[in-house]
């Protein structure tokens, strides 16, 4: 399950999607047995926490109060009209608007749940603008063939993610390389026995910049017993902005 897939899953579930994202997501939804559990999952977290909105209802004794301050709220302006019909007083309309009880509930009530949406909906704007890149490397093969990316984001962290497979012999691994300097040399980010996607360890290193280079090497099972690449270079490319 790709991060991305995730964050569609997320966004089917609140009802975010349209046009061509939200299409690809049900035909997911029908299909994909992944895409299906994270829906699964996203409709649990929703329900959790809506269970712990608990609803904010004012009570009796607030009730009473306001019901008294209406008994004493001064009459409405009466107008003499010489004409045989009744035309209602638009004064008179709103003012036992204001003093309906039951107006005053529902108000109160729908300002209740449009909090809860406000901040529901808050609370995902930032989850998904945390996890939008700012930077981006396609690893390119020496055929010039998309093998993977690299996403950077802004609060410093990076991951890897495939997106084909990169058969591994017996007894080697994938490590995976960054270069920011050219007099510092390449420094290791990540050791994998396997093509998935993974989160990279640059916490303790530089702020991934612009043309950054990111590369994967076999090496042995244990890594690069010299601290460089040894092995072959299987993929490799440079970060640019993300669109």
């Amino acid at each position: 399950m790709t991060p991305e897939h995730e964050r569609l899953a997320a966004e089917y579930v609140i009802g975010l999607l349209d046009g061509d994202e939200r299409r690809s997501a049900e035909r997911l939804a029908e299909n994909d047995r992944e895409f299906q559990d994270a829906v699964a999952r996203w409709q649990t977290r929703v329900a959790e926490l809506d269970a712990t909105a608990a609803p904010v209802l004012p009570g009796d004794e607030l009730w009473s109060r306001i019901e008294i301050g209406l008994d004493r709220a001064p009459a409405p302006l009466r107008i003499e009209d010489p004409t045989p019909a009744v035309i209602p007083s638009p004064h008179a309309a709103v003012a036992a608007l204001w003093r309906s009880l039951r107006f005053w509930r529902i108000t109160g009530i729908a300002g209740v749940l449009a909090s809860l949406l406000l901040a529901l909906g808050m609370g995902l704007l930032a989850t998904r603008a945390a996890r939008e890149p700012v930077l981006i490397a396609v690893l390119l093969t020496e055929q010039n063939r998309p093998a993977a990316v690299v996403n950077a984001f802004a609060n410093g962290t990076a991951e890897l993610i495939p997106l084909e497979a990169i058969p591994v012999p017996p007894g080697r691994a994938l490590e995976i390389w960054t270069l920011w300097d050219r007099a510092r040399g390449p420094v290791s980010i990540g050791l994998i026995d396997q093509a998935r996607t993974v989160r990279l360890n640059v916490g303790n290193l530089p702020q991934t910049g612009p043309n950054q280079l990111f590369e994967i090497s076999l090496e042995p099972a244990t890594g690069s017993p010299t601290g460089r690449p040894t092995g072959p270079v299987l993929m490799k490319g440079t970060t640019s902005s993300a669109l």
